[in-house]
């Protein structure tokens, strides 16, 4: 049984810890952080090291809003 691709995310998760799966040539990419911005049609997403990453909204296959991630161990 195949998974289930949606898109459940909209603008007004900027601020919001999402995952994306989006197509790139030769198969999938996948994307976890914070919604920055979405405008013109592109997902500006802040990955947990800095960088940003933008996505086309054309190329999402699936996009969902997450919990933040769980501290890591003696960490807190």
């Amino acid at each position: 049984m195949a998974a289930r691709l949606v898109i459940a995310i909209t603008s007004q998760d900027i601020g919001a810890r999402i995952t994306t799966r989006r197509r790139v040539p030769g198969g999938f990419r996948d994307v976890v952080g914070i919604l920055e911005s979405w405008e013109a049609g592109v997902l500006r997403v802040r990955k947990k090291d800095g960088t940003i990453v933008e996505i086309s909204e054309e190329t999402l296959v699936a996009a969902k809003v997450v919990p933040a991630a769980p501290p890591r161990p003696g960490r807190m």
